[in-house]
Order: structure tokens, then sequence, then C-alpha cells
């Protein structure tokens, strides 16, 4: 599931009349970053929602084979990105289901970290497992992070610490099942986060790459230069 419905507030001007999924980076619409990371993966099947300029997203997916795309439509009402993967559920099946910002960039280093995730995924000890960017090292990015990682993997919540060294990096697997607890309408994935923090059941993995942070349209020259830097070492 790929999640490009949402309004891009804060990427405005740009997103008043072009949606924050089709801004380019590195001479490509995040969008389509997002989907060739799924491809580059073996995902064969994508949904991806449309709401905001709906119509703009779906022309540019028109004729995309890799992954094979279905639109699911939330033109009548913006659902956040928890509402928007739990109306799609008829379309995505029942087994663990990879939700994926449209605006998640990342660079790789001789992995691809959606197989390592899927690859990770343990459905016995986990409700949700989500793609962590280490917060020192990411592009355009001053927030003062997210979680705290055990040495199993287990995920807590910043709480009152000043600062917490992993971030939300746009990517997670989750039980379909665990929709069921969820209200129907609006709400953010954050909802689901700490559903499975309560049960003890999210889990992170930690990215091998540089995550990008574009949320502003002053960050798309950092952005841009991190794509034309040199590739990095692992």
């Amino acid at each position: 599931m790929v999640l490009a419905a949402g309004l891009g507030q804060r990427m405005r001007p740009i997103t008043d009349t072009l949606p924050k999924p089709l801004v380019a980076i590195g001479g490509k619409a995040m969008l389509d970053h997002a989907l060739d990371r799924l491809a580059e993966a073996g995902i064969e099947e994508a949904v991806v929602n449309v709401h905001h300029l709906a119509d703009k997203v779906e022309a540019h997916l028109v004729g995309r084979t890799r992954p094979r795309i279905t639109i699911s439509d939330e033109r009548g009402e913006l659902l956040e990105t928890g509402g928007g993967v739990k109306k799609a559920l008829p379309l995505l099946g029942t087994d663990p289901i990879f939700s994926v910002n449209s605006d998640s960039l990342w660079s790789e280093w001789g992995v691809s970290n959606i197989a390592e995730m899927a690859a990770a995924w343990d459905a016995e000890r986990m409700d949700m497992l989500m793609l962590l960017a280490k917060r020192e090292e990411s592009v355009g990015f001053n927030g003062a992070g997210d979680f705290f990682r055990d040495g199993e993997g287990r995920l807590t919540r910043r709480g009152t610490a000043q600062t917490a060294p992993y971030v939300y990096a746009g990517v997670a697997i989750s039980k379909p099942e665990l929709y069921v607890h969820m209200p129907d309408g609006s709400f953010s994935l954050n909802r689901m986060f700490d559903f499975a923090i309560g049960r003890g059941r999210l889990f992170g993995h930690v990215l091998q790459g540089s995550w990008l942070h574009v949320d502003r349209p002053e960050a798309i020259a950092p952005a841009e230069a991190a794509f034309a830097a040199p590739p990095v070492d692992a």
C-alpha cells in the first residue's frame, strides 16, 4: 500500500498545483522512488490511494506494470494514513501489508531494505515492523526522534526524553487483522503504533542507507544534493 493521498500542506505553494508524490527528486517523482523500491524487492502488486489532485496521480501511474497498480479512491474523504489502509483492506488481501509513504526517500547501501524487512518479519512476535532511520544520520531532519529500540528490536516511544535515536522512515509491515481494533474513517497509523507498543509487539528494522526527509520546499535542494553525492560504502 503506497500512501499518496495527503494534502502536502507543508510543501505549499508547490502542492497547490502538483501533488506532493509527484514532486521530483533526483530526476524522478517521489512516488516512483517508492514504487521502484517495492519492485526491486520483488513486490508485484501495489495499491495506491488518491485524494488531493487525484487525477494527476492516476494519470502519472497509467501504464505502470512493476508493480501493477490498483487505485484506492479517497476523493470523497481524506482518511489519513491508517484510515487509508483500512479502507483498502478488501484490495490488499489477508497477508501482512507493507505500507509505504509516497514521500519516503532513502539511499541503499548494497541491500534492498524492503526485502530485508520482509525477511525479518516474524508474525509470532510482531504486530508491526517499521523501518527506522538513525536520527543523526538523516538528511533534512531536525526533530528530536521518535523511538528507542531494545536489543531484540522492540520499540518504545521517546516519551519525556529530550531525544531518541531513531525516526520512523515511512515504511511498515502490519497484520491486517489489527485494523479491526481501529475506528472507521480517518485516523493516523500512529494509533496502530501505540496499539502495538501496548502489546509489546512493535519492532523496528534499522535502515541500511541514508533517509532523506523532504517535507518543505527548502528541503528539496539538500535531498537533490544527497542523490548527487557518490554512494557510501556500507
